[in-house]
């Protein structure tokens, strides 16, 4: 029977190293589990008692296969993946696939719509536009990428529609899906930093993409989603190793793949299908969530940085006063704290709460954020 996670279980314990508690809050690479880390490093070792170590066994060898078959597998289980989508484990990172995806299904007299509500969206606008023209539909750049625009619309014959579902750098995220759903083009999403975090209809996706680095496993590989069906309806020449269609041909295999990565991605999917799957995970979430905005909303010398209706349940970000911002620093790494400051670009706090970041972290966390506001107010 699949286990359900519940709060005394090893999610909700920070790590114990040997300095003692940590809190990582960082915003990936990012929070594992604590039985990955304990399976990946015996591993490292010894490989499931081949007497090698993950780190040198073939990748074409059944030993490794049974990695990739798993992790494929477990993927396609928890996002209920119909038979059209593939699961892909490639390099380059989410960066890759800002100009991946128009050279594989943007013709060149076509016109693709983007979402510009963060850095990420605009770096995709500017890759996509070396391939075809862009119809940018909405964008929250003047305004510091600090909202989510809803009313604009998609015009007729549009190639797909791009959006990123969570700002990790400013703390938006999309909460309502059926605008998107609704427009009625195929969708293509860069959820790299909330992935598997929240319940969707996945398989209304023609292309989903993920750096691994926050909620999958390592850094290192990038795991991309595609409905084969939306691809080789362009007639550009595209280069044997950025067309989907060899590496969905090739399993994930057509070179050498990231082996280690990819094993500690199917190592965390099998802890969260273990553990009750994405909804249960949800959950978790947004309890989260909720206790760390309510500190935030009830405590004046914290501010948030973005629309309440937009907040992200991954990424909360929140200014202060500079001196008090100085105080709370050196309270916050006293306490064993790491990864909470903000993006260089924004400044104040971030606290990223990935799938495997404890819940007490969080209550650790906003005690002493009440404690200090207490103190200060």
């Amino acid at each position: 029977m699949t286990a359900i996670i519940k709060e005394n279980t090893d999610l909700s314990r920070p790590f114990r190293g040997t300095g003692g508690v940590k809190h990582n809050f960082n915003s990936g690479p990012s929070v594992l589990p604590h039985e990955v880390f304990e399976e990946a490093s015996r591993a490292i070792l010894d490989f499931n008692g081949t007497g090698l170590s993950i780190l040198e066994i073939g990748h074409r060898t059944k030993t490794f296969q049974a990695v990739m078959d798993e992790a494929v597998i477990t993927l396609k289980e928890l996002m209920n993946l119909d038979s059209d989508h593939e699961v892909l484990f490639l390099h380059g990172g989410a960066t890759t696939q800002f100009f991946q995806i128009p050279m594989n299904i943007l013709r060149s007299d076509a016109t693709a719509a983007y979402t510009e509500t963060d850095i990420w969206g605009t770096k995709g606008i500017k890759e996509a536009k070396l391939y075809g023209n862009v119809d940018v539909v909405c964008s929250s750049k003047a305004e510091n990428y600090n909202w989510l625009p809803k009313a604009w619309d998609v015009k007729p014959g549009t190639a797909y529609l791009h959006l990123t579902t969570n700002n990790t750098i400013y703390g938006t995220q999309w909460q309502d899906m059926e605008l998107f759903y609704s427009k009625n083009v195929p969708l293509v999403a860069d959820m790299s930093s909330d992935i598997l975090s929240r319940q969707m209809d996945f398989n209304k996706f023609d292309i989903i993409y993920a750096g691994a680095q926050k909620n999958i496993g390592a850094a290192g590989v990038n795991v991309v989603i595609v409905n084969k069906n939306i691809l080789g309806k362009v007639d550009r020449a595209i280069p044997s190793m950025m067309d989907y269609r060899n590496h969905i041909e090739h399993g994930s295999m057509l070179n050498t793949p990231p082996v280690f990565a990819v094993y500690v991605c199917m190592l965390t999917l099998r802890w969260l299908k273990n553990n009750g799957g994405i909804a249960a995970i949800e959950k978790i979430n947004n309890k989260k969530a909720k206790l760390i905005y309510e500190t935030i909303d009830n405590n004046p010398i914290y501010k948030g940085t973005v629309a309440k209706e937009d907040r992200s349940k991954m990424n909360a970000c929140f200014v202060m006063e500079p001196e008090l911002e100085k105080e709370f620093t050196a309270v916050a790494e006293k306490e064993n704290f790491v990864g909470f400051k903000g993006h260089r670009t924004t400044g104040g706090f971030r606290i990223s709460m990935y799938n495997a970041l404890p819940y007490e972290s969080v209550v650790v966390l906003t005690d002493i954020m009440k404690d200090f506001a207490n103190k200060k107010g």
